[in-house]
């Protein structure tokens, strides 16, 4: 019997090759931090086998899904995706399973419990940080503190920390029910967290293409949570 939990991963979808891929980054990450990837296409029931949940990265989000029309600046968008992800999110916000959001997984965390994002960083805030770096993805370019009190926070035991950053959009507004659990430079959101959840986190960074300690503490973190998780949903 597989006494590892299962950590279910939403793939990106290419219209144009009517393909879903996903960055062998992602299942790396869980292998190494004790879990088992399995990769969630757009079905019909939510997916109850599994112990854990990340929404990984990718193109932009339909601004239409957040009251907003789109600006100029608004990249590719894929509908599949989105329908899929935002309903998804929202189950699972009703329930305990640990859920990891990275990067615009994190924003569509943040649409789901009701929140906003910027449709591009550098057109709505006027912030001359660079977000969206011109360096390897396992590198890191700017730092971000950890809100005191947060998970990240108490995980890390660090001010700061230095993280890659490949996005042009970010989160605005929080939904209900989220708080900012980390911050750049510029004062804009770099995390946010759920705290009345055992573990609900979504980070602006890539922390699977990362190879520090912090990152991996951060995976093998989530992963424990998923464990937890699995032994609660076995108990009479």
């Amino acid at each position: 019997m597989n006494e590892k939990p299962l950590i279910g991963i939403t793939p990106d979808y290419s219209y144009e090759k009517r393909r879903f891929k996903i960055s062998e980054d992602y299942t790396f990450a869980v292998i190494q931090a004790g879990g088992i990837p399995i990769l969630l296409v757009p079905g019909e029931a939510f997916p109850d086998f599994i112990d854990g949940l990340i929404f990984s990265g990718g193109g932009d989000i339909n601004p239409l899904l957040f009251g907003e029309e789109p600006i100029w600046e608004n990249g590719e968008i894929s509908p599949l995706r989105d329908e899929y992800e935002l309903a998804l999110c929202k189950e699972a916000l009703k329930t305990d399973i640990p859920i990891l959001g990275i990067c615009r997984g994190m924003q569509i965390m943040n649409i789901a419990a009701g929140g906003g994002i910027y449709q591009d960083i550098a057109a709505q805030t006027g912030t001359t940080l660079k977000h969206s770096q011109q360096a390897p993805r396992p590198c890191g370019t700017h730092s971000i503190t950890p809100t005191e009190g947060s998970l990240l926070a108490r995980l890390w035991q660090k001010e700061k920390i230095i993280v890659n950053s490949v996005h042009h959009q970010a989160v605005s507004f929080l939904g209900a029910g989220m708080t900012a659990a980390a911050q750049s430079p510029d004062g804009l959101t770099e995390a946010i967290e759920a705290a009345d959840k055992p573990f609900v986190l979504g980070v602006q960074w890539h922390p699977e293409a990362m190879r520090t300690k912090e990152q991996e503490a951060l995976f093998a973190h989530f992963v424990q949570a998923a464990m937890c998780y699995r032994e609660r949903r076995r108990m009479p």
